[in-house]
């Protein structure tokens, strides 16, 4: 059950796999590497930063690079809503065509995080932090020069932002989803501060030092994922009454939470200082930017993409229709809503030179 609200947290996560277990796919590989003498951008260096991953298909393959949300992991957008609907024969993208690589953020999976050991020791990172660790993956672990495609849901949506800035060469076609590349602000950091303050101010977490899992960390995070995902004719179509209301929440307050709340915190605290507004000029590749109507953490109505996709050469929104079957900030973790799109663009966008 933790694993469904997990998810429901990180993916929107963004993938909403309720019930859902990772797809099996052919050549699937699992590994962890290790970047020697890793530079925080606090100034930290940590001599072994270990960097998770999953990859489909053959290395000799164009590879296409998929990132996850907050607390999510690599293997999490192997889910059928997604994996299932991209990575599969004659699929937009196709395992048997494509090399398929699907890092786990600094603080995910078997990727180095607070409860290896350091707990509130460890450096404080950011999405600089994960999109360097990323880069040196690909480029020193996997020896990935250039990739097709960089696409990544919400958290990962804001990272193929900055990958946009930071490397605008490296790839020919960025999809981020469910984000949008302006700072913080709003509900958005609002509702994410108070997942972190709920947790540092409960004196169960003593500083991050904790016996037990602080219990504030499950009340706070529940409300976050209630407030700020699912959208609001799902919710009304799952919760009709005060009766269904009240099951649903008592359903994932009650839950077995597993995991970790130093590394939750972490995860959420990363976002802090995410901004790459300022130089969205230096985009090269083709982009495709996928959002929701109902998205409550990137509102439509606020216009920020209207203004900054004016800034940037061979670039569109997608913008899915809200309905009583799309989820809110979940909504593009069901790639059934904008699979075909991106087949069509993977045909026709350029290729940047290498």
């Amino acid at each position: 059950m933790f694993r469904y609200l997990s998810r429901f947290l990180a993916m929107g996560l963004s993938l909403l796999m309720t019930c859902a277990t990772a797809q099996d796919f052919s050549n699937r590989k699992e590994g962890v590497w290790v970047a020697k003498d890793f530079r925080f951008h606090t100034g930290e260096v940590m001599p072994e930063l270990k960097v998770g991953y999953t990859t489909l298909g053959n290395p000799a393959n164009e590879a296409v690079v998929i990132l996850h949300g907050t607390t999510g992991t690599g293997a999490g957008m192997l889910s059928p809503a997604f994996g299932g609907e991209l990575f599969g024969p004659g699929q937009a993208l196709d395992a048997s065509k494509y090399f398929v690589i699907l890092p786990d953020a600094i603080g995910t999976g078997p990727s180095s995080k607070p409860s290896d050991g350091l707990r509130a020791k460890f450096p404080r990172y950011n999405y600089d932090d994960m999109v360097n660790a990323q880069f040196r993956l690909l480029t020193e672990g996997l020896n990935v020069k250039h990739v097709r495609l960089i696409l990544g849901n919400s958290m990962g949506g804001m990272q193929v932002w900055l990958w946009g800035v930071t490397h605008p060469q490296f790839m020919d076609v960025m999809v981020p989803m469910a984000s949008m590349p302006s700072e913080m602000s709003g509900r958005n950091w609002m509702m994410r501060r108070l997942i972190i303050d709920s947790i540092r101010n409960d004196p169960e977490w003593m500083g991050g030092n904790y016996t037990t899992q602080p219990r504030s960390w499950q009340f706070a995070s529940v409300f976050y994922a209630t407030a700020t995902n699912g959208g609001n004719q799902a919710l009304q179509r799952l919760a009709p009454t005060r009766e269904k209301a009240d099951q649903l929440l008592d359903q994932r307050l009650k839950a077995n939470f597993a995991g970790d709340a130093n590394d939750h915190l972490y995860q959420w605290d990363s976002s802090r200082d995410y901004n790459p507004l300022a130089s969205l000029e230096k985009i090269k590749a083709t982009v495709m930017a996928i959002n929701s109507a109902d998205d409550e953490r990137n509102p439509p109505e606020l216009g920020v993409m209207d203004k900054v996709l004016k800034r940037i050469p061979n670039s569109r929104l997608l913008l899915i229709p809200a309905s009583d079957q799309t989820a809110g900030h979940g909504t593009t973790g069901q790639a059934k809503w904008w699979k075909s799109d991106l087949e069509a663009l993977l045909k026709s966008a350029p290729r940047l030179s290498r």
